[in-house]
């Protein structure tokens, strides 16, 4: 599965996909920051294509909340208040949550290895650590079976990666997030459904306020 794609269930070869994938890798890597204003001109020549499917990539960006489009102001990307930020995190919990729940039947053996695979190249990769713990979680809650709710996910995780990295590049957050994945990890090997959808949610709820009082004391395109 991959979540480089982010939409795996939505493959395909078209311009448009072509173009709405390229912007979100963008977005994802922190290239572009919030309040970045998206020249629809310019992101066509880069990637070798007419305007109109980046035009139409920015509508579909738009519906997921990642850009917000203004007449007469073009797209922009959008910037997350610490509120907000609370509220992702708390969608993510109940989703990501319900998403392991829903996975327990499918956790076998080789799931536990393919889990454990990714959770060592957390600590043996810092600097590809954002996108392993990406695939943690998105491995283990597609898992689950459910397109639609891994689709929220994704897109919840893809708004608040640009700020994760940020935070990761000047915090040391990696010993506490290992601890809370092994917790995880032994959860699912009990096959404790309540247990492990408790410690998911407890898990993505515990970054919020270390995000948050991070971006707010250092004035990250976020405000109370």
């Amino acid at each position: 599965m991959s979540l480089d794609l982010l939409s795996p269930e939505r493959v395909s070869g078209t311009a448009e996909e072509e173009a709405y994938r390229h912007l979100l890798r963008a977005i994802r890597s922190g290239r572009y920051k919030a309040g970045d204003r998206l020249i629809p001109e310019e992101i066509a020549a880069e990637i070798n294509m007419s305007r109109m499917p980046v035009r139409e990539a920015f509508r579909r960006l738009a519906t997921e909340g990642l850009v917000v489009i203004r007449p007469n102001r073009g797209c922009t990307i959008s910037g997350l208040t610490i509120d907000e930020i609370y509220e992702v995190f708390e969608i993510r919990s109940v989703l990501e949550g319900l998403a392991v729940r829903l996975a327990m039947p499918r956790i076998n053996a080789a799931a536990i290895r393919e889990l454990e695979g990714l959770r060592e190249a957390m600590n043996e990769s810092p600097a590809d650590w954002v996108l392993n713990h990406s695939k943690f979680h998105d491995y283990l809650c597609g898992l689950s079976g459910r397109p639609k709710l891994m689709r929220q996910i994704r897109t919840l995780h893809v708004s608040i990666e640009p700020y994760l990295r940020i935070y990761l590049h000047h915090a040391e957050k990696t010993r506490s997030a290992d601890a809370a994945h092994r917790v995880i990890l032994d959860a699912l090997r009990a096959g404790d459904a309540d247990q492990a959808e408790a410690v998911m949610r407890a898990h993505v709820m515990g970054t919020a306020p270390l995000l948050a009082n991070f971006i707010n004391a250092n004035n990250i395109g976020a405000s109370k």
